[in-house]
């Protein structure tokens, strides 16, 4: 029951807090409105979840909104962003945030090369920045219950689109046991049973 040596965070191969950065686009009232894939409450609970692990193990997160300056569209929902006091928002008129320089710009300052993405909707500003960050090199990867489409079919569609080019899919659960890895790292232990007791996921005993 001894644990390997902790990997060169930096250079696993596996997500770690230490080599990922969190994109988190579009979480607002028309977007969310609009998604048919999965159902709506389920879908704000799913993303507030990840946004919870993602604060546990201290992931820097990229969060953006599309015309909100310029009052078509509102800002990303208080559900949400209460769990991101912190964190500044790049509004756009792209799409495609990728195209956006300053949202740009903010991703390559991270320095880092895994980018975790939520994004609504599936099959547009999950699906362009996630292709056009693949051919750059990056490695994307999809929360797939906490990402919705228009329709079912939309959505499917454009996760196989993003997957043939590269994209590694992953799940809330999935997300969480790869960055904690080992109970025996005691600094995120408890944040992290914690947040999938939050979720639902995991049953955690009191004592």
């Amino acid at each position: 029951m001894t644990s390997e040596p902790r990997r060169d965070p930096i250079k696993d191969q596996l997500l770690t807090p230490e080599n990922s950065a969190f994109l988190l686009i579009d979480y607002q009232p028309t977007q969310i409105n609009s998604i048919n894939s999965i159902n709506r409450a389920t879908l704000i609970r799913n993303v507030v979840s990840t946004i919870k692990l993602i604060n546990t193990f201290e992931i820097p997160v990229i969060l953006s909104t599309v015309n909100v300056a310029i009052t078509l569209n509102q800002d990303t929902i208080p559900a949400i962003k209460k769990w991101l006091p912190d964190v500044p928002s790049y509004d756009r008129t792209t799409i495609n945030a990728w195209e956006d320089q300053e949202f740009y710009a903010a991703v390559k300052q991270t320095g880092r090369k895994n980018l975790i993405i939520a994004a609504l909707w599936t099959e547009a500003c999950l699906t362009f920045p996630a292709l056009d960050a693949l051919r750059e090199g990056y490695q994307v990867f999809p929360v797939v219950d906490a990402v919705g489409g228009t329709s079912t079919v939309a959505h499917e569609a454009a996760l196989r689109r993003i997957e043939r080019a590269g994209a590694q899919p992953t799940s809330i659960a999935q997300l969480a046991c790869e960055l904690q890895r080992d109970w025996q790292r005691g600094a995120t232990a408890s944040g992290f049973a914690q947040d999938l007791a939050d979720a639902g996921i995991f049953l955690r005993l009191s004592k």
